[in-house]
């Protein structure tokens, strides 16, 4: 079933989630036992992250490239299938376009399609500095506008290879908003007007960035629904934990850190952080809620337990 669906079917907000494989070579019990103690929360659907993939490209003595593609946690699409066919819910694969060419992509989305899994989130993905120059057939270097479009595409019947007669696929497409704008943009009104271009092309949700003052969210939601984006829009969270992710969010995902909630985190000692921002997430989770969110979808980042703390929290108000 679709995002869309699931969340038009609910009749109240839900709660979703966000997980990341594991590192390249390392096990995947413990992410499998913290999707044990996240479906507690039956959430609709559970986002599980992928990683640009570092890319270097050699000329080998005849002219010719030779190219080479890493991730240093790989797996996305098996983790995705595992979920769903241990727990029934429905996974959100993400699907990055930097670092992989259009035919890598559709790869992907065919596999995808095949195993019964008819979500993805559409994104450009980290640029890792680690793309060395490129041969004549690489297209990595694209936006996550044309990897909409690539996917509506499929969606359409319309593969890369324009004589094959096609089965059509059926994937429902989120994408990522920014409440504070991307860092690259030059302001909201102009990141906004970039995210309806991806709406307009085929996407048909969107989940925010982290952000932790509630009054991005609404402003963001208002500009939006100003600009004529009428899909759901889906606030993203994550619970502060340690004194240093004042320094590192701010610096990594361009988010501002309130100043009660970095005050307050700087007087505290390190073992009361932790409650800090499960307190402050839940006063966030509510002021959401009552601003009309459908769903609340956690960045859980290894931290489980502490998104379950949340949950725990505020269903008990």
């Amino acid at each position: 079933m679709h995002v869309t669906e699931l969340l038009d079917r609910a009749g109240e907000p839900q709660i979703s989630f966000e997980i990341i494989p594991p590192k390249r070579g390392t096990s995947a019990d413990a992410l499998m036992a913290a999707v044990d103690d996240l479906m507690q929360f039956n959430p609709p659907f559970i986002d599980v992250t992928s990683h640009s993939a570092e890319v270097e490209y050699t000329e080998l003595p005849d002219g010719t490239w030779h190219r080479r593609v890493k991730r240093k946690r790989p797996g996305t699409v098996g983790i995705c299938a595992a979920i769903k066919g241990r727990y029934g819910v429905e996974t959100v694969p993400h699907i990055l376009c930097h670092g992989f060419n259009r035919n890598e992509t559709e790869d992907v989305l065919i596999e995808l399609d095949y195993l019964g899994i008819h979500n993805v989130m559409a994104l450009h993905g980290d640029d890792t500095g680690l793309q060395k120059k490129p041969g004549p057939d690489a297209d990595f270097n694209r936006n996550a506008l044309e990897l909409v479009a690539q996917i509506d595409a499929m969606n359409r019947g319309r593969y890369l290879d324009t004589s094959m007669v096609a089965h059509a696929t059926d994937f429902c497409v989120g994408v990522a908003g920014y409440p504070e704008k991307h860092f690259k943009a030059p302001n909201l009104a102009w990141d906004v007007e970039f995210l309806k271009r991806k709406v307009d092309a085929g996407a048909h949700y969107v989940t925010t960035q982290m952000f932790f003052d509630p009054r991005h969210y609404e402003r963001f939601v208002a500009l939006c629904r100003g600009t004529g984006i009428k899909v759901p829009i889906i606030p993203g969270l994550k619970v502060l934990t340690t004194k240093r992710q004042l320094m590192v969010l701010p610096s990594r995902f361009y988010v501002e850190i309130p100043e009660e909630l970095a005050g307050e985190v700087t007087e505290a000692s390190p073992e009361h952080v932790p409650d800090i921002g499960i307190r402050w997430c839940v006063a966030q989770c509510e002021a959401l809620l009552n601003a009309g969110a459908l769903c609340l979808h956690f960045y859980v980042m290894g931290r489980s337990a502490i998104v379950s703390q949340v949950v725990q929290r505020l269903r008990a108000i």
